[in-house]
């Protein structure tokens, strides 16, 4: 067995949800108190009506005992209210910081994690799974014990009042138990598979909402409703199961009250006869019936609810379970411990481009030579499945400076290049080097801090424009600054069109166009001064008057730091002083445009179809 396989797992995190909440004591503490003075409040007025009976029988003044019996149950109201609302604050409390710390935590999940996870389900455990964490608090800190500590308390009174009628209070209910046992495996098992239906259908719906362009222009959206109405149905339908099994519970206890309400009756007779049983004893034990269907109904659906709420507590530690970046950059799944690449005995890559020796800005103390390459990628292996490889034996540089494109056509490991430089993703074996410094060995804020990506889809978040231009910075930005960079790219007139300028929300309606959105993204690099630029396809929604624009913009940042461009268009590549042609996860060849026109037979082909990247027969 291999060392990485001899590694122990780490252990499974673990909320500990009632711990959390014991340990809120400025609510819990209070709530648990008034629940005790709420429950002694109830136990206490079957006795005070027993006096009370007593005083009319022997003819004595009750107004004392009618005012403590009247203070005593609004006593016990308020104080179960004031626990409920001091509960409520501790559980809500509890509920805000799980649901913190597991955003904190999909945050920080590598995107393979995320993607296999779903956003669906990670929506799904943020709302509904954290909501169902109430239950654990609202039942397991004060309901369940009070309700536990009750029946128990009514049980041991009526006991001393009358242990023969106790005897059959106990038969019936004790039979009524049973009955509603079966009901409760069944809510539970009914509920548990009505909350994994609605993750199902959180996950499709946030899909299909994700691919609303393609689901109209297929025409599609009768075809993606149906499955999404297969999964609503499914949750409806194991909820009307739950609820079908809970309807009996209230009616069965119910059933049981009142058997027992009629074996006291007929049993009384003689109890009373005989001396055994007053009057005032039979009236006082006749209430504390009346009140043990409550905690004894609670104590049964109780349970059940607490069994929900450690099911969905533990859906959450399975999300929690999963590695994060800073956990997760050893080994690939796909392969075992990453090797250490042997040196190069020489390859391919061309570094004619002579690098200025300069200080790059950002760059820290120790991080390499400050005039060698930006980026080094030395026999670099990795795979998305474990079988077709994105990157195979991969060795190429990118200069300290200036314009480096990657071009080749689609499935050639381009996009998996730059991502395997943000250590969005980690090589099975070989070394990506960023400013002389292994990217796994990078602490990853530094490292990201000093490379700025560009993605495809020129993401922008639901937020004003001003927190898209800042997103990532920690220091603050003047607004001449802001509008400096969308003047930069030609938006600056757009922006000062939009409602409120700089604060008004975009991300969600259709207040850019897609042109617009990724220069607003490419303004957002503009503000960075991370030494390392990477645009995946920058001009693939630009005509041609703003490809002109984004030139001037990449000129301008690659006067001091390295860019690097995925690029498809020919006028991209000739601006690049750097190009490295990929094909099939390799570098076939690296140099100027004019050298691999004539040694680059791949290169060649690209540039004669005009737009690199589109050979026929290529994969995706």
């Amino acid at each position: 067995m291999s060392a990485h396989q001899m590694t122990p797992e780490p252990p499974r995190p673990r909320l500990r949800v009632l711990r959390q909440v014991a340990r809120d004591t400025r609510n819990t503490v209070p709530a648990i108190l008034l629940a005790l003075a709420a429950t002694g409040a109830t136990l206490t007025v079957p006795l005070v009506v027993r006096r009370i009976v007593g005083g009319f029988s022997q003819q004595h003044s009750v107004t004392g005992s009618v005012m403590l019996m009247t203070s005593l149950a609004l006593a016990g109201a308020v104080a179960s209210a004031l626990s409920s609302f001091c509960l409520a604050r501790a559980g809500e409390s509890m509920v805000l910081t799980v649901r913190q710390r597991v955003v904190a935590h999909a945050m920080r999940l590598p995107l393979s994690g995320a993607r296999r996870v779903g956003s669906g389900e990670l929506v799904a455990r943020v709302t509904s799974d954290s909501g169902q964490l109430r239950s654990v608090v609202d039942i397991g800190v004060t309901q369940l014990p009070m309700a536990a500590l009750t029946v128990t308390a009514t049980l041991i009174i009526m006991g001393l009042l009358d242990w023969v009628l106790l005897l059959v209070v106990l038969g019936t209910f004790s039979a009524a138990g049973l009955a509603i046992t079966v009901f409760i495996k069944g809510i539970r098992r009914s509920t548990a598979a009505q909350q994994e239906a609605l993750g199902e259908l959180a996950q499709r719906f946030t899909s299909a909402l994700g691919a609303l362009a393609t689901v109209k222009a297929c025409r599609a959206e009768a075809q993606v409703t149906g499955a999404i109405d297969a999964d609503a149905a499914t949750a409806a339908g194991s909820a009307v199961a739950a609820a079908r099994r809970q309807a009996f519970v209230t009616p069965i206890m119910g059933l049981g009250q009142q058997l027992a309400l009629i074996g006291v009756v007929l049993g009384s007779g003689a109890r009373l006869a005989s001396g055994s049983l007053s009057i005032a004893e039979f009236a006082a034990f006749l209430l504390y019936l009346l009140q043990l269907v409550a905690p004894l109904t609670l104590v049964a659906s109780g349970i059940a609810r607490l069994q929900l709420g450690f099911a969905a507590q533990s859906r959450i530690e399975d999300v929690l379970a999963e590695g994060t970046e800073d956990t997760v950059h050893g080994p690939h799944p796909h392969q075992g411990p990453r090797r250490t690449p042997a040196p190069d005995p020489g390859g391919r890559s061309d570094t004619s481009t002579s690098p200025v020796a300069l200080v790059t800005p950002g760059a820290p103390a120790g991080s390499g030579d400050p005039a060698g390459p930006a980026i080094e990628f030395h026999q670099v292996t990795f795979s998305h499945d474990g079988t077709r490889r994105a990157a195979d034996g991969l060795s190429f540089t990118v200069p300290r400076l200036g314009i480096t494109a990657l071009v080749g056509p689609s499935g050639a490991g381009k996009t998996t290049a730059l991502n395997l430089v943000e250590r969005f993703l980690v090589p099975e074996s070989g070394a990506v080097r960023v400013l002389g410094r292994d990217t796994t060995r990078w602490p990853l804020a530094e490292l990201r801090g000093r490379v700025t990506y560009l993605d495809q889809a020129f993401t922008l978040l639901e937020g004003t424009v001003r927190d898209n231009l800042l997103l990532g910075r920690t220091a603050p930005a003047s607004d001449n600054s802001l509008w400096e960079a969308l003047r930069a790219v030609g938006l600056d007139e757009a922006v000062a069109l939009l409602p409120q300028g700089l604060d008004t929300t975009v991300g969600r309606g259709d207040d850019l166009s897609g042109g617009q959105r990724q220069r607003l993204a490419l303004a957002r690099v503009l503000l960075t001064d991370a030494p390392v630029v990477l645009l995946d396809e920058p001009t693939s929604q630009l005509d041609s008057i703003n490809e002109n624009r984004l030139r001037e913009v990449v000129d301008r940042l690659s006067r001091d730091r390295a860019v690097v461009v995925v690029a498809h268009r020919i006028s991209t590549v000739r601006q690049a002083q750097h190009i490295v042609v990929l094909d099939e996860g390799r570098c076939l060849d690296a140099g100027p445009h004019d050298r691999l026109l004539d040694r680059c037979g791949m290169y060649a082909e690209l540039v004669r179809g005009q737009r690199l990247g589109l050979r026929v027969g290529a994969g995706v």
